[in-house]
């Protein structure tokens, strides 16, 4: 089973090949993670770089799956609310290397927001995906409820306008 680890920004930093790797491997794969493939090396790194930023400014959680110390898998909580919204907060880029998935990752890294949700005092989180993507039975599985469906939400790499479907979970 796969470790999973709180990333502080020298953590995050250390890691930031593997994590732009992760990145580059899920957009290749045509994930929805707001870039468009090809992702060019700097892009990923720019983002990651902008990640643990917020990090250190207290603003986003990022979680890291490693199996045999390789990082294979991330999430992250957008903690960045408006004073009236403290409570809840964002899930974002839930990504696992191809060549380690089918294995509970996804699931475990999601069981740890939940945790770490907690911690951070948020009771509830939302998130969206694109409508009919592999995650969506995780999500439903993991006790989320489906808001609704946006139409032509976002855009694909091969150009076309996908639908998202988004989800709220409240913790006890």
């Amino acid at each position: 089973m796969a470790e999973i680890v709180r990333l502080d920004e020298k953590l995050a930093e250390r890691h930031l090949d593997d994590l732009r790797e992760l990145l580059t491997d899920a957009v290749e794969d045509g994930a929805a993670v707001t870039f468009l493939a090809p992702i060019p090396r700097h892009q990923a790194a720019a983002f990651w770089r902008g990640r643990i930023e917020a990090i250190a400014a207290g603003t986003c959680v990022l979680l890291a799956a490693f199996d045999g110390g390789k990082l294979v898998g991330s999430v992250q909580i957008t903690l960045d609310t408006p004073p009236n919204q403290r409570h809840r907060a964002d899930i974002n880029k839930l990504v696992v290397l191809r060549s380690a998935r089918r294995r509970g990752i996804a699931r475990a890294l999601m069981e740890a927001v939940h945790r770490e949700a907690a911690v951070e005092r948020r009771t509830l989180l939302t998130l969206d995906t694109r409508k009919d993507d592999a995650a969506e039975p995780l999500y439903r599985s993991l006790g989320y409820i489906e808001i609704g469906v946006i139409p032509r939400y976002s855009r694909n790499s091969s150009g076309t306008l996908d639908d998202a479907t988004f989800f709220y979970k409240e913790l006890s």
